[in-house]
């Protein structure tokens, strides 16, 4: 249905201007009936409050200035609406459409890219990406000095730092000290890595995870200097925990204590699973934490969250990454 300004402009020529006064009536005390009108003559509406070529912005300060009681005059022109109160009613009808325009800046909210409203094209890799881990370590086995797969791709903050074997930041990840590390990660890591790839698509979630888990491996080696070795995807794991922080809190509504609730689950998380331990490397459980929480407030970005229904998009992120995880470890047994 066609808006009165709608249907008035259709028949009017090109420069026709329309102008609808709006008076107020006064009231008397006693009857509270209105009073009768004076014989005088119509008030000057000489001051322009508003210009706008917004329809409905234009009606809305109209109600609002009717509302407090200002007479006004709106009138339109092809192009335009104007807003104009007499020279008396200038002040507060600023004043009153300025706190109106103030309490209604970000009114109605803009939509929001739900993660809930995603569904990825393909289901999470978590299968093989679990079976992948399994049997590399039913190659390489455990822990050894003396084996092949540990000696040219385990983490070593020496050979990292001095020697720009870079490619350790990622085949580390792949290698487990024994199998109660691996199982732990597999189980653990899996769960997450599977609800994760479920936000996110499986090519954007894989790239994000290796990509955080490297720099978070990097950092943990620049901290620590030489003399430091490290193995398995526990990085991997806490990147993953802080990411899923983030985006949960991107998307969290409410009073603003219940937005810090996914910052305290993964220090929380951090304490209890990943600072106990002999052998526990917490400098790269927390760099991973740390470094999630960073990637997930990238990820929780609207371009990237419209980018991740795309299936080229997914594809070529998951292809890449696999090439890069086959690449190290063509670079590190060469």
């Amino acid at each position: 249905m066609k808006s009165f300004y709608e249907s008035i402009k259709a028949h009017l020529p090109k420069r026709t201007t329309v102008t609808i006064f709006i008076r107020m009536p006064t009231y008397d005390a006693p009857h509270n009936t209105p009073a009768p009108a004076e014989e005088t003559s119509d008030p000057e509406y000489s001051e322009t409050v508003m210009t706008t070529n917004r329809e409905q912005e234009a009606i809305s300060c109209s109600l609002v200035l009717s509302a407090v009681g200002i007479s006004h005059k709106l009138s339109q022109t092809a192009e335009d609406l104007f807003l104009q109160v007499t020279a008396d009613n200038l002040h507060a009808a600023r004043f009153q459409i300025h706190e109106y325009q103030n309490e209604n800046r970000n009114w109605p909210p803009k939509p929001v890219t739900s993660t809930e409203n995603f569904t990825p094209l393909l289901q999470p890799p978590t299968l093989l990406l679990l079976g992948c881990l399994a049997l590399l370590y039913s190659v390489t086995g455990p822990w050894s000095a003396h084996s092949i797969w540990f000696i040219q791709g385990a983490g070593d903050a020496e050979a990292i730092l001095q020697k720009g074997e870079y490619y350790r930041l990622i085949t580390a990840l792949t290698l487990h000290a024994d199998t109660v590390h691996l199982l732990g990660n597999c189980l653990f890591g899996g769960f997450l890595f599977h609800f994760f790839c479920r936000l996110t698509g499986n090519g954007l979630g894989l790239f994000a995870i290796l990509f955080t888990a490297t720099l978070a491996n990097y950092l943990n080696v620049v901290l620590h200097g030489s003399h430091h070795l490290f193995v398995g995807f526990s990085t991997a794991v806490f990147a993953i925990i802080g990411m899923l922080s983030m985006i949960s809190r991107e998307y969290r509504t409410g009073k603003r204590y219940l937005r810090i609730l996914p910052f305290m689950a993964g220090a929380a998380l951090l304490a209890m699973i990943g600072s106990s331990g002999e052998r526990t490397d917490l400098g790269a459980h927390l760099f991973g934490l740390l470094c999630g929480l960073v990637s997930g407030w990238f990820l929780g970005r609207p371009s990237l969250m419209k980018l991740r229904e795309s299936m080229l998009f997914q594809s070529i992120l998951f292809c890449f990454s696999a090439g890069i995880l086959f690449a190290a470890w063509k670079v590190a047994l060469r």
